[in-house]
């Protein structure tokens, strides 16, 4: 089976791509360093979809990079809904902080600039949905600290937990992001306080809804 000609079908049979993260995803590639970390299309869409379905009335993203996986969540946000981001890297800010400032839901994203292990305390909030697509090396830690800060009946969203098959082979488990990836996998499969499901989309989509 072609691949891409697959991804070329599937593009052709969902929502089109609005305008505004059409061209902030052509900025990622050709400004960015690793644009590939940029949700993009389909799994924008999906995003989009799923806040949609969960209706949150806050949520928290780790992770920011170019801003398009917060565009998407806010552009399915309900009225009321405010969605706190998180990068690390403070040389991204002046990239991101005007693509998130042209969005029509701009004055409900707010973007924070710093370590999440310290700044997730600081906002004193419960979450209904957490995305996580920050370092995988600290995944495990990531999902430690934000678990008391979802709501019962809330989800974390976990990105690339497949990690482009580097699970499953024993040549790609020494690196430290493969090995953060696998102990975090570890992790939510023996916690029985939450429901899970690995989706196989792009590079991996774990699905975990707070019991």
């Amino acid at each position: 089976m072609n691949d891409e000609l697959l991804d070329d079908y599937i593009l052709a049979h969902i929502d089109p791509e609005p305008p505004l993260l059409h061209s902030l995803y052509r900025a990622t590639q050709l400004h960015l360093l690793y644009p590939r970390m940029a949700s993009g299309h389909l799994q924008g869409r999906l995003l989009k979809m799923l806040v949609e379905m969960i209706r949150p009335r806050r949520i928290l993203e780790l992770g920011t990079f170019s801003g398009y996986s917060a565009i998407c969540m806010a552009e399915g946000m309900p009225e009321g809904c405010e969605l706190h981001t998180i990068e690390v890297n403070d040389e991204q800010e002046p990239f991101t902080r005007p693509w998130l400032e042209r969005s029509p839901h701009a004055d409900r994203i707010h973007l924070h600039i710093g370590d999440a292990l310290e700044l997730v305390p600081q906002l004193g909030e419960q979450f209904d949905l957490v995305y996580m697509d920050a370092d995988k090396r600290r995944y495990d830690d990531f999902y430690r600290l934000v678990l008391p800060y979802v709501t019962t009946g809330g989800y974390i969203i976990a990105d690339n937990t497949l990690w482009d098959g580097h699970v499953i082979d024993p040549h790609h488990q020494h690196d430290a992001q493969t090995q953060g990836i696998l102990r975090f996998n570890d992790l939510v499969a023996k916690d029985d306080t939450v429901e899970k499901v690995i989706l196989p989309l792009r590079d991996g989509l774990t699905l975990i809804r707070k019991k």
